[in-house]
């Protein structure tokens, strides 16, 4: 049995924190809204990310980070990408409050917006003597809490850390393979959701499964284009934390970012549609930064560049299809 804490009770740090009590592991649940950890202390329910889930009497809260963190074997960072560089600080200036045979493990799928770093970047530099990996796939929290039939990536550099991390989290229900490409699996996870958020403005505008089809097959080949630039394996993108995650992403009715989509094809400005979403919609600034990482690497990324423009151009959403479509022609 693992000692672990589960840095962020959102819908996926809960579900994973499910995950590992059912495994026996002593889990510890960390948020740092106190009336969050109350409630969730109180009636062992998380309607706000994860409603109609009860949560185990085995399971801890706490609001207060060094608790969280004490003397843990894993430490899961399931915090909102933009939050992962402030709250590592926080962890790190706590000072000894867990050894260096820890393993930091990164849930969250983005980029830094300060430095346009992946996650695991952002833990190895503030935790420079503790073992670093990465858990990506298609993996929607509310179908792994209910221990729907789910297969995931636990990557890392190091044979042994991953191993480890495959083995915490296996389940009947949750089936994990390893990977040694790190690069490749946080960039599979981060830039779909940037095409998930254009499948939604498809529908949102009327398209239908054609299009979208046409949508995942060519946002894939920029999404190789660009990590085979920065250094990850075209395979990589061709497996669970690419392909999958991104059919997944692009598809379900759990998807944030395609439900912000939908709102955004229907005539509806950016400001408007985040509120009614709830929760972070990591394609926003992950559009954001794939765009710059295009120009900086010198990749051709057409939907991407198509997406930054409608977010942040003021590219009119009914100009969308003939930007792309009258593109010109070429083999495929």
């Amino acid at each position: 049995m693992a000692k672990v804490g589960v840095i962020g009770a959102g819908s996926w740090g809960t579900a994973l924190a499910l995950v590992l009590d059912e495994n026996k592991h002593q889990v510890i649940l960390w948020s740092n809204e106190a009336e969050h950890i109350a409630e969730l202390r109180q009636t062992r329910l998380n309607p706000r990310f994860l409603p109609g889930v009860s949560l185990p009497e085995s399971l801890a809260y706490t609001d207060n980070l060094a608790e969280a963190a004490a003397a843990v074997d894993f430490l899961v960072m399931a915090v909102p990408s933009h939050a992962v560089r402030s709250v590592a600080g926080q962890l790190a200036a706590l000072n000894d409050t867990f050894g260096p045979d820890t393993v930091l493990i990164s849930v969250a799928k983005g980029f830094d917006p300060q430095s346009y770093q992946r996650m695991s970047e952002i833990l190895a530099a503030a935790f420079p003597q503790n073992p670093v990996a990465v858990f990506s796939g298609p993996s929607h929290a509310e179908e792994v809490s209910r221990r729907i039939p789910t297969a995931i990536v636990a990557a890392a550099a190091d044979e042994a850390v991953m191993r480890a991390v495959q083995e915490l989290f296996s389940t009947p229900n949750l089936r994990v393979y390893t990977n040694s490409d790190v690069t490749g699996v946080e960039l599979g996870g981060s830039l779909k959701n940037i095409l998930a958020l254009a499948s939604g403005i498809c529908y949102g505008m009327g398209c239908g499964d054609n299009t979208e089809a046409a949508l995942i097959t060519r946002g894939l080949k920029e999404i190789v284009r660009l990590g085979q630039a920065m250094g990850a394996k075209a395979e990589t993108f061709y497996g669970l934390s690419g392909l999958g995650d991104l059919v997944v992403t692009c598809g379900s009715q759990h998807s944030r970012n395609r439900q912000a989509g939908v709102l955004l094809g229907q005539g509806q400005s950016l400001d408007e549609v985040l509120p009614q979403v709830g929760m972070v919609v990591e394609g926003v600034n992950a559009t954001k930064i794939a765009h710059q990482l295009a120009v900086r690497y010198q990749v051709d990324m057409p939907l991407t560049e198509c997406m930054y423009q409608v977010l942040f151009g003021g590219l009119p959403i009914e100009e969308v299809r003939e930007r792309l479509m009258l593109r010109d022609k070429k083999p495929e």
